[in-house]
């Protein structure tokens, strides 16, 4: 189930530095995470993109279809 996110977001007044020091800590979140998981997302994303060389990634490539089969 997703959240709806409200029209009109609440207002809330941080200093600068305060803003920075959280950018900063986000961004050292982001970079461990992907420290962490690089290697997942990598296949992953291997996983969505079609081999070039035709190869069991590609099964829908016209060169992987039996002239039999193409009719």
């Amino acid at each position: 189930m997703t959240r709806k996110r409200p029209d009109k977001l609440p207002g809330y007044a941080v200093s600068d530095e305060a803003a920075a020091y959280i950018a900063d800590a986000l961004m050292e979140l982001a970079l461990q995470f992907e420290a962490a998981h690089l290697a997942q997302i990598r296949r992953h994303r291997q996983s969505l993109m079609p081999r070039r060389d035709g190869g069991p990634g590609n099964l829908a490539c016209p060169a992987n279809i039996r002239r039999s089969d193409r009719g």
